[in-house]
């Protein structure tokens, strides 16, 4: 099992933006310290009662000048949003930046808001254009010399990049979804991939078995990596740290997860229309439940608790799930910093070790 410090870098009351990321710096170097595997964050934009994090790429090049151990990246960049070939030149000065330790983490983008204000921005195409940065990034660094690439929405002709990766032939890829086409794309690809608690562990574990079989059967090296994303807070003692996560967590909830199901301007509808042709209306019975913390807590959907109790929610999780890396989202709501610190360190010491040799596939 592998550990992910994530971080939305949610707004914090009292907290300027400068603040938030001098805390969010705190926080990686004790991950760092402490022996996690990856930082990530994600990318988000116009919601400053959400997320303080428009631009991933500033979060790895502030990261990097803050670790030295941890792979750093993205979960993820959104393609639609950006000239794809800009983004392959970021990727390659990150990949340097950070001396090889970058993970490129990309994402279609759920949210409509995200491409309202982006000159170009294209929602309706937005999966064709994600899954499309893959063979382009794949062109552009595995060419010596120029390289020309078309795909439906793109044509480059005869490009030389100032700056190769500095990992061959890239950085590791990830793509976080739970379709079956995608899927199947992602595995040809020897691209990893991930999955967050509104999907049913259940529901997605047999696309990801499909995944793993489709993985072997394409040769690819070693193991996938399958990442599962929630809040996580741990504490000396079940009771305190149900006590403590319990705000914080809905606040989270609220400003991240039910506006887009409650707020009209979200097209409510064709969301709840989008998860029932896919059959998943498990997803709604989630979504519906967001406010509800004993909910939560008992389907096992934030894992909450002692040390002991959180490594063996992850491990039940990891098993019905079908996940390798675990991401924990750990600066939730507006948490004191002497106990997002202690949880970090009680993450790191003692569920973390407990869980390094559980191997679900």
């Amino acid at each position: 099992m592998k550990f992910a410090h994530f971080s939305h870098v949610w707004s914090r009351k009292g907290m300027t933006a400068h603040q938030r990321y001098e805390q969010l710096w705190r926080e990686l170097e004790l991950a760092d310290d402490l022996g996690f595997d990856y930082g990530f964050t994600v990318e988000h934009h116009f919601n400053p009662a959400e997320s303080l994090m428009p631009s991933p790429t500033l979060y790895c090049a502030g990261a990097a000048a803050h670790t030295k151990n941890l792979r750093l990246g993205p979960q993820g960049f959104i393609p639609p949003l950006y000239d794809p070939i800009r983004l392959v030149e970021e990727v390659a000065v990150l990949d340097n930046l950070t001396n090889g330790r970058l993970e490129i983490g990309l994402v279609s983008g759920v949210l409509p808001e995200f491409f309202r204000h982006l000159a170009g921005a294209d929602f309706e195409n937005r999966g064709a254009l994600t899954q499309e940065i893959i063979p382009l990034f794949k062109a552009a660094y595995g060419t010596e010399g120029p390289f020309s690439f078309k795909s439906e929405f793109h044509e480059y002709n005869d490009v030389t990049l100032s700056v190769k990766p500095l990992q061959q032939p890239h950085p590791p890829i990830w793509r976080q979804t739970r379709e079956p086409d995608t899927l199947t794309q992602l595995a040809k690809e020897g691209s990893h991939t991930g999955f967050i608690f509104l999907y049913p562990r259940a529901m997605v574990a047999p696309r990801y078995r499909t995944f793993l079989k489709q993985w072997e059967e394409e040769g690819n090296p070693g193991k996938p990596n399958i990442g599962y994303w929630t809040m996580v807070y741990v504490d000396e003692d079940d009771e305190t740290a149900i006590a403590k996560a319990r705000e914080h967590i809905l606040h989270s909830m609220q400003v991240t997860f039910r506006h887009g199901w409650d707020n009209p301007g979200m097209n409510q509808q064709a969301l709840h229309s989008t998860v029932q042709a896919r059959g998943e209306t498990q997803v709604l019975d989630i979504a519906k439940n967001l406010g509800d913390y004993d909910y939560l807590i008992n389907n096992n959907l934030i894992f909450v608790g002692s040390p002991e109790t959180v490594t063996q929610r992850i491990r039940a999780a990891a098993h019905e799930g079908m996940f390798n890396t675990m991401m924990c989202e750990v600066n939730i709501g507006s948490i004191p910093e002497e106990d997002l610190m202690r949880s970090i360190r009680l993450l790191g010491t003692q569920v973390m070790p407990a869980l390094r040799d559980l191997e679900v596939y």
